[in-house]
């Protein structure tokens, strides 16, 4: 069953390029006394996910932080090398937008939120969610149709703060 409102988030280690070379991230340590606002998608380079979805809380950053949320997350099954160029190409870098791989989808099979679409190579991948998660418990998820970026994306997240 996908992760829901009121659940705890299990712990996972991410990954994030450090100086150089990838370096593991604990989720636990990142949302522990925080709201954090965590955003999965299919993967890097893809339609949507660059089009829509990054963009959409790159724009609404400032929103979420007057809202009183400490980090936004972005978790793709994606290597930690990608993540790094990707999030500079989008300027979720830049817009203070913490990009982080799940490269075996470890985390995304955790909560549930994994999907195959083989005739687009997807397998593993991530379904394309949003959720808000104050001291590593859910209070906001909202989950997208594919092909879609309407529920997920950071002006629906602030709405719903």
């Amino acid at each position: 069953m996908p992760i829901r409102q009121g659940d705890t988030l299990p712990d996972a280690t991410l990954l994030r390029m450090g100086d150089g070379r990838p370096e593991e991230v604990h989720l636990s340590e990142r949302l522990k006394g925080r709201k954090v606002v965590i955003f999965g998608l299919p993967g890097a380079y893809t339609g949507t996910c660059t089009t829509a979805h990054v963009p959409s809380f790159v724009r609404s950053m400032d929103d979420l932080k007057a809202k009183g949320v400490d980090e936004v997350i972005c978790i793709a099954v994606n290597d930690p090398f990608v993540m790094k160029q990707w999030g500079a190409d989008t300027g979720a870098h830049e817009a203070g937008i913490t990009m982080l791989a799940d490269p075996a989808a470890e985390f995304t099979k955790s909560v549930d939120m994994a999907f195959n679409a083989p005739p687009a190579g997807f397998y593993d991948r991530s379904k394309r969610y949003a959720l808000v998660a104050e001291d590593g418990v859910v209070s906001l998820i909202h989950e997208d149709e594919p092909g879609t970026c309407n529920a997920s994306g950071g002006a629906a997240i602030v709405a719903a703060l």
